[in-house]
């Protein structure tokens, strides 16, 4: 994934600065009825409610806030917020909408897609909860989803997926689904059925991936363990690769197990 740097420390990926791009034109358009939100992903894809005005901002807001993609190297325990996307998940931890559901995944085969697609599709269509927001609690085998293509060649990932998964599948919008019309919600192979479980499709709905610091940090110890390190770097520099190329929009946080708490307290309701 490339950096273009907007200032000293900040950089961001070029399809979230396309979002931001995109989410500043909707702004001066005066409103989102008809038009393009920015997604997190930076797809152009609206899949999110019109009427969810309050999620909207959230996505909006979200594409702008600075994500850190710059590091040398990261310490185990981070110690400051400029370590990890603090106003992106400040963000998140004041979102307004609801319901808010928080989503403990960890198992890379289990159907953890699937189940937060048919939640949200439930909310949206069945109770009429169009701010409902989900938020992907990313660790364990499921944090290998959010690396980019690149760590998945560099670092040979698919050895850690049992040769499961070849490549990060996960990501990407499926060539079945691509030309799909998003008003036909009832398509049985359409972009809101099972053969949109993808994480870039989610994040056009409004679903926010969270990423563990502490996941990259063990994972890092995993991958010089097993000889996985090309370029002979130390712990803290292998890990600050592998924080520098999470996919577009996550958030990092320092610990998911410790942000778990911070977002029960603020409403989100915990799923295993």
């Amino acid at each position: 994934m490339s950096n273009n740097h907007l200032n000293s420390r900040v950089a961001m990926g070029r399809r979230e600065l396309l979002g931001l791009l995109a989410g500043g034109a909707v702004a001066l358009a005066g409103g989102r009825a008809m038009a393009t939100v920015a997604s997190q992903a930076g797809n152009g894809i609206d899949l999110e409610p019109h009427s969810a005005s309050k999620l909207a901002d959230l996505t909006r807001q979200l594409a702008a806030a600075p994500r850190q993609r710059s590091f040398h190297g990261v310490p185990m325990i981070l110690t400051h917020e400029s370590q990890w996307d603090s106003e992106a998940l400040d963000l998140i931890l004041a979102y307004k909408g609801g319901p808010k559901q928080v989503w403990d995944n960890t198992d890379l085969g289990s159907p953890w897609l699937n189940l937060m697609r048919n939640a949200a599709n439930a909310q949206r269509w069945s109770f009429q909860n169009h701010d409902y927001l989900a938020v992907s609690a990313t660790h364990g085998s499921c944090h290998l989803a959010l690396y980019d293509d690149m760590i998945w060649d560099k670092y040979n990932l698919a050895a850690f997926t049992g040769g499961k998964f070849k490549t990060n599948v996960f990501i990407g919008v499926p060539d079945k689904v691509a030309g799909a019309d998003p008003e036909d919600f009832n398509n049985p192979s359409g972009l809101f059925s099972p053969e949109a479980n993808c994480i870039d499709l989610l994040q056009d709905r409004g679903i926010v991936f969270l990423a563990c610091h502490n996941a990259v940090w063990e994972f890092t110890g995993a991958l010089i363990a097993k000889g996985h390190n090309p370029d002979h770097l130390g712990h803290e520099e292998v890990a600050a690769e592998l924080t520098n190329h999470l996919i577009p929009g996550a958030v990092l946080t320092p610990g998911i197990v410790g942000t778990i708490p911070m977002l029960e307290l603020v409403g989100f309701n915990y799923t295993k």
